[in-house]
């Protein structure tokens, strides 16, 4: 189970004034009766994926793995995203499983797509297209770029059966490219966002590929839904009730604190989730994060002593996946003998307890800690639900639709008129 403690955020919360009000937001995404409630398929998908979707994707990642160098995601946002906070959490920064991934269509910057083009010259790869639609534009262009490619290398026929696409299952036009041309096809479920989608052949298919225990994963996911999708004041709840109670006091942006490297992308992953969800209506807090003790040596200094617009919420994960034992040195010149025979976890610990000291007794900073026993497939699919679930009931809390994203499209709008697209010349 995960643990929320809320005895380091200077202040009390009346949790039971907000029962009612949780329990009616809790009715609400149960009944499928919110805002945006076309888009909840996410609350039960653990329970309800298509079993038989789920094997393909399992056969398919063992193809990529067995055949290919490298595998291209091209999809931009919750497209790639989810998984990619998944496989660099689970595998780390420098892995040596599966296939190599490289992530694509996330940029329009010609520098990097270039980078990318040019590596792929010399490599076999296979492609995994994300997109409902099809047609956004940073994930169609860089499409477009390695398929073309990809055909010039290896023959349309033979590429054709090294792409794989995830879309919608009824429309779009990546749907029409699969069915011109073959490719295999996974669904993103019409009912589920993109930054709600880890759990569908979005997040699944890649890690597959990379070689993540997916059954564990969405068995996590699975607890997840049994402890944080029942009524009442569980801890993904009370996590969305300090978030509102600290937004409303006074604190409007929230740093998301790891002790991990390999958590930066879930950092990105956790920003969209929570920005693009609760950011509407002029209100919300602005997701921000960190990973420490690394960025105590750039942020520390601002997050003790600055301007105090933001609360913590740390992200302590009780064991690690590795360690490493700290060894006795005959000289001392670097005077860590003291640290002789000790693990790098406890010393690890130690900064994050010596940290959280300092930022809440002299700083002043509220602190939320959330503890996870074990970082592994299954303690991931259960984290990533848990903040799934506080995520709305954050913003059912702030009186805002989770589920859509009306200010993104702005810049779309305008990009489009300004490329000369037809239909948007004015």
């Amino acid at each position: 189970m995960i643990q929320v403690n809320d005895k380091h955020i200077r202040r009390q919360i009346d949790f039971g004034a907000y029962e009612k009000r949780v329990d009616e937001i809790h009715r609400s995404i149960e009944e499928r009766t919110g805002a945006g409630a076309d888009f909840l398929g996410w609350a039960h998908y653990p329970e309800t994926y298509d079993k038989e979707e789920l094997k393909r994707i399992k056969a398919a990642g063992k193809e990529i793995a067995e055949n290919y160098e490298v595998l291209l995601v091209c999809g931009i946002g919750g497209s790639y995203l989810g998984a990619r906070a998944a496989i660099e959490a689970l595998n780390g920064l420098h892995n040596h499983k599966g296939p190599e991934i490289i992530y694509f269509g996330q940029t329009l910057s010609p520098t990097y797509v270039k980078q990318v083009l040019d590596y792929l010259e010399h490599k076999t790869f296979a492609i995994n297209v994300i997109s409902k639609s099809g047609t956004t534009t940073e994930t169609a262009v860089a499409f477009r770029l390695a398929r073309d490619l990809l055909e010039r290398k290896i023959g349309k026929e033979k590429a054709a059966k090294a792409i794989y696409a995830t879309t919608d299952k009824e429309k779009g036009a990546l749907l029409q490219l699969c069915k011109k041309y073959g490719y295999e096809r996974f669904v993103l479920p019409s009912d589920i966002g993109g930054r709600y989608s880890v759990f569908t052949a979005v997040g699944l298919l890649p890690m597959a590929a990379a070689g993540i225990d997916i059954d564990a994963f969405l068995a996590g996911a699975k607890k997840g839904m049994e402890k944080y999708g029942k009524a009442g004041l569980n801890p993904a709840y009370v996590y969305g009730i300090i978030r509102h109670e600290l937004y409303k006091t006074g604190y409007p942006v929230e740093m998301l604190v790891t002790y991990e490297p390999g958590l930066v992308q879930l950092g990105e992953w956790w920003k969209q989730l929570f920005g693009e969800s609760e950011g509407k209506d002029h209100t919300g807090l602005l997701p921000d994060a960190a990973t420490f003790t690394t960025d105590l040596h750039s942020l520390g200094q601002f997050i003790q002593e600055g301007s105090p617009v933001l609360f913590e919420t740390v992200l302590d994960i009780e064991k690690p996946a590795q360690d490493v034992v700290i060894p006795h040195d005959a000289d001392d010149l670097d005077g860590l003998n003291y640290l002789e025979g000790k693990t790098l976890d406890f010393v690890n610990k130690k900064a994050h307890d010596g940290t959280l000291a300092a930022h809440e007794e002299v700083g002043n900073v509220p602190n939320v800690l959330i503890t996870l026993e074990r970082l592994d497939a299954e303690g991931l699919g259960e984290l990533m639900y848990f903040f799934m679930r506080a995520c709305a009931m954050s913003c059912y809390l702030n009186e805002v639709n989770p589920f859509n994203q009306p200010g993104v499209e702005v810049y779309k709008k305008n990009m489009f008129r300004l490329l000369g697209k037809p239909g948007y010349d004015k």
